[in-house]
C-alpha cells in the first residue's frame, strides 16, 4: 500500500521539523508539504490532493487553522485533519469537531504520541482528549468559569466596553458587570485590564 500523504502547516519551526521527522520514520506515510501559514497550505490542497492535513490552530501570520480546516473541508472533504495546538483555549475542541476535523492533539501534554493519532485517524477514528487542559487564572482555574463568563471574558479580551459586549452577546450591562464582578472575585485580579491581559496570555481565551 503506499504511503499517506500529509500536509503540515505549523508556524513553529522546531515543530514543523518535528512533525517532519515523525512523518519520515514512518512507512506509512510520507510528507506532501510543509508550510509556515495556513495560507499556504489551503492553496497546495486545492491543487493537490494529500489524504491527511496536519494544522497548527494560531498561527503568527494571523491566519487560524482552524479557518484553514474549513476551507480544506469544502474544497476536499474527504482529506482528513489533525489539529494541534498548545493553547488551552476552551471553545477549540467544540468549534472542530463542528467543522469536521477528525483528530485533536495538544502539542504540550501529548497523551498518545502523533504518530499513533495520525494512524488511528486514518484507520477510521476521531481521536480527541475528553477536555482543554485545565489552567490557573490567578486565584482561580478555568473549570470554574460558567460559559457566559467565558463569552465576555473572550470579547474582554479583544478590548470591547461593557456596552459593546452587551451588544455582541445580546444581554444587558449591568449582567456582562456581573460577570466580569465575578470572575475578578474568582481569580483576585485588582482590575479587568488585568483579568483580560492574563486570560489572554494564558491562552485560556484567544480573540479571532
Amino acid at each position: 500500500m503506499k504511503p499517506y500523504r500529509v500536509l503540515v502547516a505549523e508556524d513553529f519551526l522546531m515543530s514543523r521539523q518535528f512533525i517532519g521527522d515523525v512523518i519520515a520514520s514512518s512507512e506509512d506515510f510520507e510528507l506532501a508539504g510543509s508550510f509556515p501559514d495556513a495560507g499556504s497550505a489551503v492553496d497546495y490542497v486545492s491543487k493537490r490532493y494529500v489524504d491527511l492535513a496536519i494544522l497548527d490552530i494560531v498561527m503568527q501570520s494571523g491566519q487560524s487553522g482552524l479557518s484553514a480546516a474549513q476551507r480544506i473541508k469544502d474544497i476536499r472533504p474527504e482529506t482528513k485533519i489533525l489539529m494541534i495546538t498548545s493553547m488551552p483555549e476552551v471553545t477549540y475542541i467544540d468549534r472542530a469537531r463542528k467543522i469536521g476535523v477528525e483528530s485533536f492533539w495538544y502539542k504540550d501534554i501529548q497523551e498518545q504520541p502523533i504518530l499513533e493519532v495520525m494512524r488511528r485517524t486514518m484507520g477510521g477514528e476521531s481521536v480527541y482528549p475528553d477536555s482543554p487542559p485545565v489552567i490557573k487564572l490567578g486565584n482561580a482555574v478555568s473549570t470554574e468559569f460558567t460559559e457566559k463568563e467565558i463569552e465576555v471574558l473572550r470579547e474582554l479580551t479583544d478590548g470591547a466596553s461593557n456596552k459593546e459586549i452587551a451588544e455582541k452577546l445580546g444581554t444587558k450591562e449591568r449582567t456582562v458587570k456581573l460577570h466580569i464582578t465575578n470572575m475578578l472575585q474568582k481569580t483576585g485580579f485588582r482590575s479587568r485590564l488585568e483579568l483580560a491581559v492574563k486570560a489572554r496570555t494564558g491562552g485560556l481565551v484567544i480573540p479571532d
